[in-house]
């Protein structure tokens, strides 16, 4: 078959304009895709001509109640004056910390709490509570908010987004240094703004949330590499809380705004946590979020392809809680379920610029992937994370049929109509799923589970999927 530029699932071309970031001229990159790619050709030739299996279009049936769009703002306000700002001087200043997750309603939600305190007479600024994302730079920790709609326009507030950090104190046995953002930590009050959801690299009280964007975000690069040096030792499921501890003490944190997220990814929650609440409310919001968290609706899978992976998906790119593998963790062990025997990504999103952190828990990855990878950010971000095991590169294919054929012959005998595979957009958009027969069928008995498309061949062009990706 000959090479052919294809759309990447998000829409660029093959080779990505980002490349030149990478330091890389657009015909090297070109080179280097040609060069570990193998063609779908020499797949077939290895693997034989097996039979594919039938995909039909599934549904999970979730029962969600999402906040009103209408009601966003009002709900927002009244999370902030759930918060205790008597402290704060009149006319003070208050650090607004927000990550770089990709949350419904984020700007909205920014906006609101914004608004709130102009009102109330403070002056409000945003900075980047986002660790070493970004490229590890000031610059690009604002343009990463900028794209979640952050702007200083869109909130009425200044965004100041700088990777400095003072130390504000250390831990009482193990004497680590505690850092924080220095724009924050000479604010007159702090309040961080996150969502509250399972955190893809340990299972704790406390996991993805307030305290960990304490800990790890409003520490910037240097905090977050702390951590997770530290991580390897102590775990983060001890680590965290004790550090929100003594940030708690050493700088003026006035609250949070947790956010928690149905299955939808819709905003079902927005609450003010008071500083004594970042650990005990933290921990039933996080219950909450786990019975909330979209998963695959199946125990055990053959195969399950992924349109793409990103940064704003999850922070390793794919949902460790979703696929099951958690390979690049410090001292955690993986979840119990599902068990996947092949995963084949095929691009990353364009909001994850090129970050392919994670990519090492794909069995095997479309060439579009090598085409987009902007390798220093996401070296930058394996190695802060001390996790360079997570951007180890699967095998490459040229094609999705390639890579269909490549996971399948590597299960063992595979039977088309009992075959087990999934085609999911990614492991954060999981209400519809291309289904494989077999699944389908167990689909039909199911409460819980919709048949929305009988099965029906696959069909490639010029050996990728013409089919279009499921993403609601």
């Amino acid at each position: 078959m000959a090479r052919a530029t294809v759309p990447t699932p998000n829409g660029n071309t093959l080779i990505a304009e980002r490349v030149s970031r990478c330091g890389m001229k657009r015909e090297n990159a070109t080179e280097a895709v040609d060069y570990l790619s193998v063609p779908e050709d020499t797949i077939v030739e290895a693997c034989g001509e097996p039979s594919l299996p039938e995909l039909g279009v599934i549904e999970q049936v979730w029962n969600t109640d999402p906040i009103p769009p209408t009601r966003t703002a009002t709900v927002t306000a009244r999370a902030v004056e759930d918060l205790s700002l008597t402290d704060v001087p009149a006319g003070g200043e208050v650090a607004l910390g927000v990550g770089s997750r990709g949350i419904a309603n984020l700007d909205e939600i920014v906006t609101g709490v914004v608004s709130v305190l102009v009102d109330t007479g403070y002056q409000p600024f945003v900075f980047p509570a986002m660790g070493s994302h970004g490229g590890a730079t000031g610059t690009g920790q604002r343009e990463m908010l900028n794209e979640l709609g952050i702007t200083e326009s869109a909130i009425n507030c200044e965004i100041r987004s700088r990777m400095d950090v003072v130390e504000v104190g250390r831990t009482p046995d193990r004497d680590v240094p505690v850092v924080a953002d220095a724009n924050a930590a000479a604010a007159d009050a702090i309040v961080p703004i996150n969502r509250v959801k399972p955190h893809t690299d340990f299972d704790g009280s406390v996991e993805s949330g307030l305290s960990k964007m304490l800990v790890i975000g409003m520490g910037k690069q240097r905090g977050a590499q702390i951590a997770h040096k530290w991580a390897v030792d102590w775990s983060f499921r001890r680590m965290i809380p004790e550090i929100t501890g003594r940030l708690l003490d050493s700088l003026p944190v006035v609250g949070g705004i947790a956010i928690v997220e149905d299955q939808r990814d819709d905003t079902t929650l927005i609450e003010g946590v008071p500083p004594s609440g970042f650990l005990d409310r933290e921990q039933e919001l996080l219950e909450l979020a786990y019975d909330s968290m979209p998963t695959l609706p199946f125990r055990d899978l053959d195969v399950v392809v992924f349109d793409r992976q990103g940064k704003e998906i999850s922070g390793q790119g794919m949902d460790t809680n979703v696929i099951g593998r958690r390979p690049f963790s410090i001292n955690e062990p993986a979840p119990d379920e599902p068990e996947i025997k092949r995963i084949f990504t095929r691009g990353l999103t364009e909001t994850t610029h090129g970050n392919a952190m994670g990519v090492g828990s794909a069995d095997m990855i479309h060439e579009n992937i090598v085409a987009e990878i902007d390798a220093p950010t996401t070296l930058i971000n394996a190695l802060t994370a001390s996790t360079i095991r997570g951007v180890k590169l699967p095998p490459v294919v040229e094609t999705d049929r390639a890579g269909l054929v490549a996971s399948l012959s590597t299960i063992g005998v595979v039977d088309p109509d009992t075959v087990r595979v999934l085609r999911a957009a990614d492991t954060m958009h999981l209400h519809r799923l291309y289904a494989s027969t077999a699944l389908v069928e167990e689909a039909r008995d199911r409460n819980d589970l919709r048949v929305v498309e009988e099965p029906a061949p696959i069909r490639f062009d010029d050996g990728q999927f013409a089919a279009p990706s499921l993403h609601q």
